[in-house]
Parts: C-alpha cells; structure tokens; sequence
C-alpha cells in the first residue's frame, strides 16, 4: 500500500509513533474489511482517540522543526489512518461532525489540483465545490467544542488550502466576458466528452465529429478570428477561448487518429484506471443499496498512488521515458473522472448508520413513488393506498418507544429515518384527503 519511494522518519522520536500508528492503521482496515456485522461508534472512536494521541506527540515531536521538511512514512500512516476514520464516521452515520470531513477535504484538494493543472472546468464544478467546502466548515465549527484541537487544526488547515485554490480558480473564469460563457461551458463539456469517447470500451468515431461539429458552431461565432459583443468591440477573456477551442479541435484529431488505442507502455496503468473508473462508475448507479463508504478508502489510495507516480507532472514508462499526449491526457482524465465519482459518492452520503439503512433505503423508495402517484393526479380512491398504508405501518412497528432498533443497539440517523417516514405519513394522508373532497364535491 505504501510507495517505496517514501522515506522513513529521520527523529527516531518518531518511531514508535510510526510503530503505534501502523498497528492502529492495521485494526481500523480490519474493522473495514469485516463485514459480519454493522460498524458502531464504539468500534470506531477509541481507534480515533488512538490517532489523536499519537498526533499529539508527533506535533510535540516537530514543534521546533521546518514541517515542510517532515513528510516521511508516518505521515502517509497518519493519512492513512485519518481517511479510514473519516469513512468510518461516515459509515456508522456520523455525517456531520468533523472527522467525518477530512476524506472529502483530500479528495476536494486533489479535484481542485487536477483542475488547476488541466486549465479547463466549468462554473459548476466550482459552484458545486464552493457550497460543499461552505457546509463543511459549518460542521467543524459546530464540532469545534467536541474534537481535539489538533484535529480542528488539520482540518482548518486542509480547508483553507481548498479555498485558496477555488479562489484561483475563479479567479481565472471571472476574467470571461458574461456572453463567452457558453461557448466555454460547450468547450469544457467537448473536451470531456471527447476523452469519454476514447476510454470506450467500443471507440465511435461518429460521436467525436459530432463534437467536432460542436466546435465548428463555436469558430462560426467568430469574425476575423475575434469574439465581438454587438457592437463589434472584441469581448473580455476571449483569449482563453480561443486557446480551449484550439486545444479541443487538435485533441478531438489525435483521438480520431488512435481510435481509442493507448501506446502499450501504459496499457497496464490504462486498465487498472479504465477498471477503478468503471467499478466507480456502477457504485455511483447503486449507491443507496451496496455502499459502504470505507470501500472508497481502496480506491483513494489506487488512484493516489498512481497520481503520485508521476514525474515533473508526466507518466513515465519502465525506463523513464515520458507518455505522448494521447496517453497523458487519456491517463489523466480516468484519474481525474474516479476522483470525481468518489467526491460524489462522498457527497451524497446519507447520514445514517449502515444498520439503518436498509429501513432508511425502503422509505426514499416508498417517498418516490407517493410522489409520483401524487405527481399523476393522485388516486381514484382511497383502497389504492393501501400498499402503501401497509408498508409504512410495517415499518412504523419496527421502532420501539420511537426508536428504530438493531439488536440491542439504538443506530445513527435516528433523525433522518424518522423524519423520512413522517413525510410518506404525510402525503399518504395528503392523498387520502384528495380522495375524500374529490367524493364530496361529487
């Protein structure tokens, strides 16, 4: 899992925090890997108090040191060990609080990187960034008061190093002229979907002249070879345009000349990438039912590791020599779409405990489709609820005293499932009394 090119703790005051860490990393991937039985907070928090103690004497250890100098084997343990806590957070329903935050806060500062050096993204991706990055420093402040110290450090840390890159990369889609906008937008989505249709499985070269197509619109928008408002003055940023619709038109060329064939230096790093994309790919599809948020942690690290293989920014073949732009860009742009998905995948994370949610999964269900009943004009009388009535009351008799629970245990996300299932007691009332005035005012 580690990368040999990492180097071990030079104080040897580090080492047997190293050595404390690896046996706590080494549990906390057992707790993962089990899957006889549900994660519970209690089988997570002492491991986080574990690592909290060890940071603690690490900080002891570096406080007269230059950190930047610092980054050894321990620190890639004390990642290791923060993602799978995160995770674990995440999975027994722990949404909300602050370790939760700091897998998503690494994989927002690799999206925000990898944008940053592509030069190419849309107002959405970082509109998307912005309010997650707003709602995690909610729940840090809110946690403030309930974590150590130390970790509010890292995490505030980490945060601000995400802000300061969005803030950069607004920065430069400011500089666009209002009414270029859409052009960049079709620009950025063509590229995208350009390196989509390369890493197909069946190559189409149709669906990359229809892209082509896309491009010729945008040049036809110009007049000798300028961006011009309506009155005729040559618009704000359109330089950067034009260098994007310069960089679509020559990749859309060289990705109908490979037909969707990487030079075989880098075959091997191509499946392994085309394979993780898809694998995320499918959990992104099925998210609700077979998800447990520490199986990102294995594909976190098979990306990082990749990612960090590069040299001065390139892959490199056995001996040294760099990749041609097909295969940086198709590399690349599998590394980047897995980095993506699991953003997403941590994005959408409901706060309930795995335990609950099966329950919890029944109810979004059964909330969709009273929905669309609703949406359809309601019902024509009040038996075709019943399915309905029956399978909300079977799930209402599972709690006790208002609780929903597994074994002897009261799970997370207590909130959310009961809150869930009042909403579908509502509309099913909202239907039946639909159905009631209908049968009055006849």
């Amino acid at each position: 899992m580690d990368s040999p090119a990492i180097p071990a703790p030079l104080d040897p005051n580090e080492q047997p925090i190293l050595e404390t860490l690896l046996r706590t990393r080494d549990a906390l991937l057992l707790l993962k890997r089990d899957k006889s039985s549900y994660i519970k907070s209690r089988d997570v928090l002492p491991l986080y108090e574990e690592v909290i103690g060890e940071v603690e004497k690490l900080n002891g250890v570096r406080k007269e040191e230059d950190r930047r100098m610092t980054y050894n084997r321990l620190d890639y343990i004390l990642d290791d060990c923060f993602q799978l806590i995160s995770l674990l957070f995440l999975t027994v329903g722990r949404n909300n609080e602050a370790p939760a935050v700091y897998s998503l806060a690494t994989t927002i500062q690799r999206l925000v990187n990898h944008l940053e050096e592509a030069g190419f993204y849309s107002s959405k991706d970082l509109v998307s960034i912005a309010k997650t990055l707003a709602s995690m420093r909610e729940t840090c402040e809110r946690s403030r008061e309930s974590y150590s110290p130390a970790l509010m450090t890292l995490l505030e840390s980490r945060l601000e190093k995400c802000q300061r890159g969005l803030d950069r990369l607004q920065q430069d889609l400011d500089r666009l002229d209002p009414s270029l906008v859409p052009a960049h937008e079709t620009l950025v989505s063509v590229l995208r979907s350009t390196a989509a249709v390369n890493t197909r499985s069946k190559f189409s070269s149709s669906d990359v002249n229809a892209l082509r197509n896309q491009l010729k619109k945008i040049s036809d928008m110009m007049k000798d070879g300028q961006f011009v408002g309506p009155d005729g003055a040559p618009l704000r940023g359109q330089e950067h345009v034009k260098l994007l619709l310069e960089r679509c038109w020559k990749w859309t060329e060289i990705v109908l000349e490979r037909q969707g064939h990487i030079d075989e230096r880098f075959q091997e790093q191509y499946e392994r990438l085309v394979d993780i994309r898809n694998q995320l790919d499918r959990l992104s599809v099925t998210q609700a039912w077979s998800l447990r948020e520490t199986d990102l942690f294995v594909y976190q690290r098979k990306l990082d590791r990749i990612d960090e293989a590069r040299v001065n920014g390139n892959f490199v073949d056995a001996v040294g020599q760099p990749a041609d732009i097909h295969a940086q860009r198709t590399l690349l742009y599998l590394i980047r779409r897995s980095y993506a998905y699991i953003y997403a995948l941590l994005i959408s994370s409901e706060p309930v405990s795995e335990a609950l949610l099966p329950v919890h999964n029944q109810l979004q269900t059964l909330r969709r489709c009273l929905l669309e009943v609703k949406d359809s004009g309601g019902v024509a009388n009040s038996r075709e609820l019943y399915p309905y009535s029956m399978k909300l009351n079977s799930i209402d008799n599972m709690r006790v005293d208002g609780k929903f629970y597994v074994g002897n245990d009261i799970p997370e996300g207590q909130g959310s499932v009961n809150a869930l299932l009042a909403e579908c007691y509502d509309i099913v009332w909202e239907l039946r009394a639909a159905v009631v005035e209908n049968d009055e005012q006849s």
